[in-house]
């Protein structure tokens, strides 16, 4: 059965589900008002290329089990130390950690506005048992 979310609260879930799994530095930013490319992005690091890998699985394996929602583009680097699920609303981009520092997303993306971690796992306890 298909539960609907808005991207604020999918967005929210998928950075619980990425914290659950031991994701770092977990970032969630609105870019609603300064881009067309989605509403959110949410960005995190892993500390080795199988974590990169495995974030990237159990997002898609529990935003498909729980909201029937598919990535429209799945797209990874050659090496996996960047990957990228594109849900049209919320774009997640998982990096290795020495990714992460090298493209800076968040300075790039300094104009957007990030929600606080209080905020979404507010947000995303609404959810939790889609995110266990």
């Amino acid at each position: 059965m298909e539960n609907q979310i808005d991207s604020h609260k999918l967005a929210c879930v998928i950075a619980q589900i990425l914290d659950d799994k031991l994701g770092k530095d977990i970032t969630i930013l609105n870019i609603s008002h300064v881009s067309s490319l989605a509403d959110y992005f949410v960005i995190v690091s892993g500390d080795s290329t199988p974590q990169v890998k495995a974030l990237m699985e159990t997002v898609k394996d529990k935003i498909k089990k729980h909201f029937a929602r598919l990535p429209i583009r799945n797209e990874n680097d050659m090496k996996n130390r960047w990957n990228l699920l594109d849900y049209g609303d919320v774009v997640v981009h998982i990096l290795h950690k020495e990714e992460r520092e090298n493209y800076a997303l968040e300075k790039f993306w300094s104009h957007a506005f990030s929600i606080t971690e209080d905020v979404w796992r507010k947000e995303a306890s609404q959810y939790s048992e889609y995110t266990k």
